[in-house]
């Protein structure tokens, strides 16, 4: 049997004609086709005009205006950064002046260091967990506690030394080393380091006390980077997804709680998933008193190089 249950008269409906109603999305916005032996302005400019491709156009004004304005341009990055094949991409822009400060775990230190000094990084983790040898290089655990002694002792920041030491023993492929390149540049490279989380804290030759003078200083140093930014700067996020959001964060209340202005200024995450912390503690919470955060989703080996393309591109002349 039919229940008579009651219905909508859709008889009775105001309408309107689309041609009279305010859009989101016009036509203005769509892309052009890419051709064979494009020039790179023409493929950035005929991106699709709206969301993430708008975005990192504005991203890379930010950057280039900085640059004009001296503001800091401060890169924080994880290790996987380092193993697609990143380094030289962000050294390039660092030697033209567009970053002005790396920031890493000591994951991208270890990984930055063994491709300096070997040509090759990265281990098998399943098969050497398997015999306990997984992670238990002396040569690279060596280096690194090194670095960190001899930043402790002395005035050098952790990851300056770190790039002192390269530098020195000149290592066979230099020039692929951020730690390097930000030394030969006299911009910093900060080392922040949680105790137990890399490789050559299972080794002897670690010294809690060093590594953890080393980290605070160069913690230190960071903060003072970060108290500049107010009125232009930019930060980058690369692929950390706990540990540099929550050192940023730290050491932007220090900034602001001794009375720096960090406000205005343009924050972005870039990372194959979107995490809470970088989300949280980058794109949104830091610019809440003025300033614009973004967050991009891809893998770097694509999305860093693309950034870089459109750096290069917004400064030779504004990208539309």
């Amino acid at each position: 049997m039919t229940r008579p249950y009651p219905q909508i008269d859709l008889n009775k409906i105001t309408t309107y004609s689309a041609t009279q109603r305010q859009s989101k999305v016009t036509h203005n916005i769509e892309g052009a086709s890419p051709h064979a032996g494009m020039h790179m302005r023409d493929f950035l400019e005929g991106l699709p005009n709206v969301l993430k491709a708008f975005e990192i156009k504005q991203l890379a004004k930010a950057m280039v205006k900085a640059k004009e304005k001296k503001k800091p341009v401060l890169v924080m990055l994880g290790g996987h950064v380092i193993k697609t094949g990143c380094s030289k991409l962000l050294g390039d822009l660092a030697s033209r002046g567009y970053i002005t400060h790396f920031a890493s775990n000591g994951a991208a230190c270890i990984h930055d260091t063994e491709l300096a000094r070997f040509g090759h990084t990265s281990e098998d983790v399943a098969s050497q967990l398997d015999d306990g040898s997984f992670g238990m290089a002396h040569d690279t655990a060596t280096f690194v506690n090194d670095a960190a002694r001899r930043s402790s002792a002395g005035n050098e920041g952790f990851g300056e030394a770190a790039g002192a030491m390269l530098m020195h023993e000149n290592a066979p492929f230099l020039d692929r080393a951020l730690l390097a390149t930000a030394y030969h540049l006299a911009i910093p490279y900060t080392l922040h380091v949680a105790l137990g989380t890399d490789i050559v804290h299972q080794h002897p030759g670690a010294s809690g006390a060093a590594i953890g003078e080393a980290s605070l200083r160069d913690f230190k140093i960071f903060a003072a980077t970060v108290s500049k930014l107010g009125q232009g700067g930019v930060v980058l996020n690369l692929g950390s997804a706990v540990i540099m959001p929550e050192i940023f964060l730290k050491a932007l209340s220090v900034a602001r709680n001794l009375g720096h202005n960090v406000s205005d200024f343009t924050t972005a995450n870039f990372d194959m998933i979107q995490h809470y912390r970088p989300i949280t503690n980058v794109v949104n919470r830091p610019v809440l008193k003025g300033g614009t955060g973004y967050a991009f989703t891809g893998h770097h080996e694509l999305m860093i190089p693309l950034l870089a393309a459109a750096v290069y591109e917004e400064a030779h002349a504004p990208l539309k």
